[in-house]
């Protein structure tokens, strides 16, 4: 559940702090107080775009977070130990956004992109705003909605991947059926560079060791020239080598170091040299020791350079390339390997394709079923809602051909008035009814939806009355099992809350301010009251809000 959240220099809210109950939370306020402005403060923790206008005017940044309480949300808990993001049984969704446009998140205290945001987002909350109804008349996410209120979006998953698996193949065989002679030369050609290259065994590293000891070899009597005289100035002079100078000059210091510490951190680093000049002096008699003038030894490198010097130039690359190139050679021969085998690959596609028809036919019938459900139960919500002569049907149409999606053209079809035929939601002429056929499918959605907290942003707009008590009645029933926020300007739905916020604006020392606070229960009284009223309250109209409140 939403537990908490802080808003700081965001828009025209200072400083805000809420914190929030199970059940059904009502938030109301005049026509301009900031009701969006919590929407808005939600959505950004929640992964939305941001932009530096959100910023409060003389603020450096705007900060917004939000505490979910996820100790029965196994998805999202699972998800945060994947990354080693949990805490506990609570997660912190934070943003900022600098007076210059920079956004940042952070889950739980750690930095986070958007994608991830939105990502664990979706397991703890789902928005519903008085504009869902036009994502409703796109006919694609009524398919969206029938599979998630029938629990079948990783079957609706897994069969588009097996559609996209089989589509592949399918391009795959058809593409390499008409380049069968092109493929076959290709694989001739990359099967004789590929044994060359066998044949030379170059591994990754040799080409700069080769080059190495060839240096070493063929610079020979200069590397033991100078390495002999380096070893006779360090120590193999009898009259004057650096080991002895450095013997010499400890002596002399020997009796002054501790006059000072000055001194003595001299005698140490003095010392510290002394010790390097002896493993350096030994270290490098050894390598001269190791040394061979070796021709037959030096002919073999200098045959082998030439060979992957050849090759190198033979397929454009630098040297140190070369098993690289030997890598991809041999991956594109396994492929060409494979395309030539044209009935293996034909056998394949067709195992696909009795893979894909035989989980999309599964899938038609899960979904046929569904659909019966889903009919009644915004059906009912209809009639609870005022539209009880109304006529409402998910239609399944066979595709012409198979898509990513399944076999069938899915669209909600309403009938609003007797007499009147089944149509798609994008026809149905009043607003009203859209209003009410959109609330109506976002609550049998909800009702289905495995995200325990759902906010609902003025979904109730151009309904009244009765309905609208209605409405509030069917909110209040799905607080009973999740947590519902409802922003709203009809009293009746606000009479109906566990829990009643209200939106104020101000003006502080010449600056805006927007504040929230939790009402009692006389301030609803009034609240309510207001809502109900218009300007002048009077004592009907309380009495009345007090029969409305009494009434839940």
């Amino acid at each position: 559940m939403l537990s908490h959240l802080k808003i700081r220099d965001f828009a025209i809210v200072s400083s805000l702090e809420l914190d929030f109950r199970k059940g059904f939370s009502v938030i109301t306020g005049e026509t301009g107080a900031g009701k969006s402005i919590l929407m808005d403060a939600l959505g950004l923790c929640l992964g939305d775009r941001s932009e530096a206008g959100v910023v409060r005017a003389g603020a450096e940044r705007a900060d917004v977070s939000a505490g979910f309480d996820i100790s029965r949300i196994a998805d999202a808990k699972e998800w945060l130990r994947e990354r080693e993001l949990e805490t506990e049984d609570e997660c912190w969704l934070r943003r900022t956004i600098s007076a210059d446009g920079r956004s940042r998140a952070y889950i739980n205290g750690s930095p986070a992109t958007l994608a991830d945001v939105k990502a664990l987002g979706e397991m703890l909350i789902d928005i519903h705003s008085q504009h869902e109804h036009q994502s409703l008349l796109r006919k694609e996410n009524h398919r969206l909605l029938l599979d998630g209120c029938a629990g079948l979006t990783t079957e609706s998953r897994e069969l588009s991947s097996q559609f996209q698996q089989w589509q592949k193949a399918a391009r795959e065989l058809a593409t390499l059926t008409k380049a069968g002679d092109a493929q076959r030369e290709r694989l001739e050609l990359v099967s004789h560079q590929l044994d060359e290259l066998e044949k030379l065994g170059l591994q990754p590293g040799d080409y700069e060791k080769l080059e190495q000891d060839h240096d070493a070899l063929a610079n020979l009597g200069s590397l033991l020239q100078n390495g002999d005289l380096v070893l006779d100035r360090l120590s193999e002079n009898e009259t004057d080598n650096a080991t002895r100078c450095l013997q010499q000059a400890l002596k002399a210091l020997e009796g002054e170091r501790s006059r000072h510490p000055r001194l003595h951190a001299v005698a140490e680093l003095l010392d510290g040299a002394l010790i390097n000049i002896r493993e350096g002096s030994s270290e490098l008699r050894h390598y001269l020791e190791s040394l061979d003038a070796d021709p037959a030894r030096l002919a073999e490198l200098e045959d082998r350079l030439a060979a992957v010097h050849q090759l190198a130039r033979k397929h454009r690359v630098a040297p140190q390339e070369l098993p690289a190139l030997q890598i991809t050679l041999a991956e594109e021969q396994q492929q060409l390997t494979r395309a030539q085998d044209l009935d293996g690959l034909a056998r394949e596609v067709a195992k696909l394709e009795k893979t894909y028809f035989a989980t999309a036919e599964k899938l038609r019938s899960a979904r046929s079923k569904a659909a019966k459900k889903f009919s009644e139960d915004v059906l009912a919500r209809l009639k609870m809602l005022g539209m009880a002569n109304s006529r409402f049907e998910v239609a399944m149409t066979a595709l012409e051909k198979p898509a990513a999606a399944g076999l069938d053209d899915i669209e909600f079809l309403i009938s609003a008035n007797p007499g009147q035929p089944l149509k798609g939601l994008a026809k149905v002429a009043s607003g009203g009814e859209l209003s009410r056929v959109s609330l109506a499918i976002q609550v049998v959605n909800a009702k289905h939806s495995p995200v325990p907290v759902m906010v609902f942003d003025e979904v109730d707009v151009g309904i009244g009355g009765g309905i609208a008590e209605v409405v509030g009645r069917v909110l209040r029933e799905l607080g009973e099992y999740a947590q519902v926020f409802s922003i709203t300007h009809q009293p009746q739905v606000a009479a109906l809350g566990h829990q009643h916020l209200r939106v104020e604006k101000t003006v502080v020392k010449g600056n805006t301010e927007s504040a929230v606070r939790e009402l009692s229960h006389a301030e609803r009284v009034e609240e309510i009251a207001r809502m109900s009223g218009g300007v002048t309250i009077t004592a009907e109209t309380r009495k009345h809000a007090e029969a409305m409140l009494a009434a839940t």
